[in-house]
């Protein structure tokens, strides 16, 4: 979501609690399940519990010994991103998928991961500097990041449109959104894909595109409840979580598209990744992976061969 972000975009919320207020305030001065990847709409439970899994001696001994000196890994997350990762009602707990594999992997690796609440375009920058020793936070694998961090893939998510839910709008693909506004998160893919689509556009002797960029998903969704844009692009499974929330006021148009992998960002000089690659090959094999997609509804987003990109 900056160049720092144009580099850094991910497949990239907003808060819950905040969003209905931001809604209702915007409709006055204006006068369900998730969907998945592939454009399923799936129910969510936050509320259910994931087990917490045993430590295995042989991940643990993969674990850096100045990670294990330190006796925590600072995550960094953007929790903006609902159901991925999201601040909780209490204004402080990150919660989310990404929050659930935050204390699964923790627990497997015998060192606890925090989640540290940050800007997403500050992630990578931060990873460089060895302000972070993880960056988790809904990041696409792209070529651009590859050259920066190292990545353990653990997910895969698409593109996905939303409008209100007045809208007659038909979308399908990137050049429905020719001759139209677009809401997009500073440092998304969807912000490099909307704002190059402007010179699709402009070849194929369409309208262009006007890219309306916020520095976060609540800011991007007020633009389309008030009207100052008329379509909301986010990750899919995100773009329906977006909807479940809006309590009738945005609704999902067009299939998604764009599917790409996710994956947990290292520097490229660490060795934690590789901690973490087993880490996720046990979740895997002992069904806590599953479980927490499932709690999250976002089971359509799984893999089965995580590795280090």
């Amino acid at each position: 979501m900056n160049a720092v972000h144009a580099s850094q975009h991910r497949l990239r919320g907003f808060r819950l609690a905040p969003i209905a207020v931001a809604l209702a305030s915007t409709a006055l001065l204006a006068g369900t399940g998730t969907a998945a990847f592939a454009g399923q709409s799936r129910a969510a439970h936050p509320a259910v519990s994931i087990p917490t899994p045993p430590k295995d001696p042989s991940v643990a001994a993969l674990v850096p010994a100045s990670i294990k000196k330190q006796g925590f890994i600072s995550a960094a997350m953007d929790a903006t991103y609902p159901p991925d990762e999201f601040v909780a009602a209490n204004g402080t707990t990150i919660i989310g998928m990404d929050a659930d594999f935050n204390a699964a992997l923790g627990a497997v690796m015998g060192v606890p991961w925090r989640g540290v609440n940050t800007t997403f375009g500050t992630i990578i920058a931060g990873l460089q500097a060895n302000k972070f020793d993880v960056g988790n936070s809904s990041f696409t694998v792209t070529p651009a990041r590859e050259k920066q961090v190292n990545f353990v893939t653990y997910f895969k998510a698409g593109e996905g449109y939303y409008v209100s839910k007045s809208s007659t709008l038909k979308l399908n693909g990137l050049m429905s959104l020719c001759g139209r506004t677009v809401s997009v998160e500073i440092g998304t893919t969807e912000q490099t894909d909307a704002e190059n689509t402007v010179a699709t556009c402009k070849k194929a002797n369409k309208a262009t595109v006007n890219v309306e960029s916020f520095e976060t998903q609540v800011e991007a969704n007020l633009a389309i409840s008030s009207g100052r844009a008329q379509i909301g692009f986010a990750d899919s499974q995100v773009a329906g979580y977006i909807v479940e929330q809006s309590k009738g006021q945005f609704k999902l148009d067009g299939p998604a598209f764009g599917v790409a992998p996710y994956g947990f960002a290292f520097n490229r000089s660490s060795t934690l990744d590789k901690a973490t690659l087993a880490a996720v090959k046990v979740l895997m094999k002992d069904g806590i992976y599953t479980k927490i997609l499932d709690k999250w509804g976002v089971q359509a987003g799984a893999i089965t061969n995580p590795g280090i990109v």
